[in-house]
């Protein structure tokens, strides 16, 4: 991310590319559509390592935390207040999706 972009901006292009790509792909039944707002947090270059890490092992850290426990645990750690209204919603899956 540059320095002078806004994070509002950089996620409505990451949002917008990213829903044409999984539509275009059929990725998903139906239509694909992200449910409004975003999170964002910073870490500092020294992190890089163990963000990337992270990343690798996102599929497998998730079968022992769901993504909106993980999401709250971050919004405690960086001591941010929310209001459990706007937290995620978990993506319904049906019968056929299994």
């Amino acid at each position: 991310m540059r320095p002078t972009q806004s994070i509002s901006d950089l996620l409505q292009d990451i949002k917008v590319s990213s829903s044409i790509w999984i539509n275009d792909n059929k990725l998903v039944q139906g239509n694909f559509s992200w449910q409004e707002g975003y999170g964002a947090f910073s870490y500092s270059k020294s992190d890089l390592p163990n963000v990337i890490e992270y990343i690798k092992n996102q599929q497998q850290h998730h079968h022992k935390k769901t993504f909106t426990e993980e999401y709250i645990e971050l919004l405690n750690d960086f001591q941010i207040d929310y209001d459990e209204r706007y937290l995620f919603k978990p993506v319904e899956i049906t019968e056929d999706d299994e």
